[in-house]
């Protein structure tokens, strides 16, 4: 059973969401603005956070920002409204794990959390730890990485993608298990996705991306990160 903290200022949805998540065993928590919603965060400590963009006294976006900036890793899954594309962006930024867009169905949305709630778990995804190889460092705990000194500007998805490969050095991923870990989807009809992020990935871990070192391809296989 983990604790689920939903922050939702429509009274429907929120108890749409509490009656759905206690059906499927958890424990929930409601929160109706920003402002109390930050407050159940930091003093309850739950297993995950259903943050709505769109609160009163404080928005979604700047819960997010507060908690992130504060070093939380509370896993947080954002919800937002049709036609929102720059808060996802932002939000993802902004530290979110992942974001589902209104109208949705309770079962995505309660396969996102259990994918976002496996990459917290132990074993799920990068162990806490500082990771040095070359001159690459890496703060899993802290969402932080330098090269040469200098800091890394990665996004959230590819620290996650970065954070899965430490934590499975030497071995082979394939391109599926991937998407599972890192997007947490089951399938998705373009692995190009994977290709896309590692080659940008690359060529901000790479002294040559054309000629990698650490985030080696395994021809037909998927890719092996060498530390």
């Amino acid at each position: 059973m983990s604790r689920v903290l939903v922050v939702e200022d429509d009274e429907a949805m929120a108890v749409a969401l509490r009656d759905g998540f206690t059906y499927e065993g958890h424990e929930v928590t409601v929160a109706r603005d920003g402002e109390a919603g930050l407050k159940r965060a930091r003093e309850d400590s739950p297993d995950i956070m259903i943050l709505d963009v769109m609160l009163p006294k404080m928005t979604g976006l700047e819960v997010c920002k507060l908690l992130r900036g504060e070093g939380s890793g509370l896993p947080i899954i954002m919800l937002t409204a049709r036609g929102q594309e720059i808060d996802k962006v932002l939000g993802l930024k902004l530290g979110a794990d992942d974001y589902v867009t209104k109208p949705f169905s309770f079962m995505e949305l309660m396969a996102r959390v259990e994918a976002v709630l496996r990459r917290s778990q132990p074993g799920g995804g990068a162990q806490s730890a500082i990771y040095e190889f070359g001159d690459l460092t890496v703060d899993v705990d802290r969402h932080e990485a330098t090269k040469g000194g200098e800091h890394l500007d990665l996004t959230p998805r590819e620290f996650r993608l970065l954070g899965y490969f430490l934590a499975h050095q030497s071995e082979v991923v394939s391109r599926e298990e991937l998407l599972d870990a890192v997007w947490g989807y089951d399938t998705i009809p373009f692995t190009r996705t994977v290709d896309t992020h590692i080659a940008k990935l690359r060529k901000k871990i790479e002294d040559d991306p054309a000629d990698p070192q650490h985030l080696i391809t395994v021809h037909r296989l998927g890719y092996k990160f060498v530390g």
